[in-house]
């Protein structure tokens, strides 16, 4: 910290992240854990985006929209999981003020693009079982780039206007923040200024960016259900189903995490539960997709196999 232009303010240019425990033993252990997560998650990702790539039968909307979701899980979890394993490393978590409000920029619009593609996969798959005859001209590459490009622009907002309504904070000290990444609520607790104007936005924010969604999300599934449910044969229910199911999976536990972080609008005072949250989104999220639509697809399950055995795809 030094003295600036705020009277007898101090501010704040670095801040002290205390990471998830102070006991250096356990520090050692939890970078041997996250440093094997994050090596399995980019590595899952990148198998399922190789996957999609080589097997003809993947170029469909459906994957189209599975590649970009694995490109977002490793860089949401590129974001924050490097940073913290250098601070295990080295015991100490020291982050220049720009870096730590760059994190919080790329973690909200990383994870809000997230939020708005799985909304485009639910309507894909309200598409495709749905309206299955005007699917192709509905779901055209047209149709998806322009889905992907809509999710990128919101959720560019959505962090554009988190980040410059933290950054005209005043931080005068303790620069303390009791969380392995830098976020909104932990920062908010340091302010010496007031944060309502930012808790407003945090509330329409998480109303975009997850109560909308989610509602679109309901909807379509609601509709996909009714429609499977006519259909007469427990083969063809069966496998309406399955192309739902991963994707469910994943929307269950992204959201069930994100709405935990911050929708708790009555508190913004951060708590080792906020830590364990963080790792829910940040780490255990981003892994167990590509492991959830791997093992519940015989499609993706055979395209890798085909990746890994250097066979060519049939025909």
């Amino acid at each position: 910290m030094e003295p600036g232009a705020w009277g007898n303010k101090t501010v704040v240019t670095e801040f002290i992240l205390l990471g998830l425990t102070e006991n250096i033993e356990l520090q050692s252990i939890l970078f041997a854990i996250f440093l094997f997560a994050y090596v399995i998650t980019v590595g899952g990702n990148l198998s399922i985006l190789a996957a999609i790539f080589v097997e003809p039968k993947l170029h469909t909307p459906m994957y189209y929209f599975l590649g970009n979701l694995s490109l977002l899980d490793i860089g949401c979890i590129t974001v924050t999981i490097p940073p913290m394993l250098a601070c295990l490393l080295t015991h100490q978590c020291r982050v220049p003020y720009a870096a730590c409000i760059s994190q919080l920029f790329f973690f909200h619009l990383l994870a809000g693009v997230d939020c708005h593609l799985l909304t485009a996969m639910a309507y894909d798959r309200y598409l495709a079982i749905c309206q299955p005859l005007t699917y192709s001209i509905r779901m055209s590459r047209d149709v998806q780039g322009a889905l992907v490009a809509v999710c990128c622009s919101i959720s560019f907002i959505n962090a554009l206007t988190h980040t410059v309504a933290v950054s005209v904070l005043d931080f005068c000290g303790p620069n303390v923040v009791n969380h392995f990444y830098c976020d909104l609520p932990p920062l908010f607790q340091l302010s010496c200024s007031s944060i309502h104007l930012n808790g407003q936005l945090l509330f329409v924010g998480a109303t975009f960016m997850g109560v909308v969604p989610m509602v679109f999300i309901s909807v379509s599934y609601a509709h996909v259900a009714a429609a499977v449910l006519r259909i007469c044969s427990a083969e063809g229910r069966k496998k309406a189903f399955s192309t739902c199911g991963s994707h469910l999976t994943v929307v269950c536990i992204f959201y069930g995490t994100g709405f935990f972080s911050y929708m708790r609008l009555g508190s913004v005072s951060a708590s080792d539960k906020d830590k364990g949250i963080g790792i829910l989104n940040t780490v255990i999220s981003p892994m167990l997709n590509p492991l959830i639509y791997s093992l519940r697809n015989p499609d993706v399950q055979g395209a890798l196999k085909r990746l890994l055995t250097g066979k060519r795809p049939p025909e």
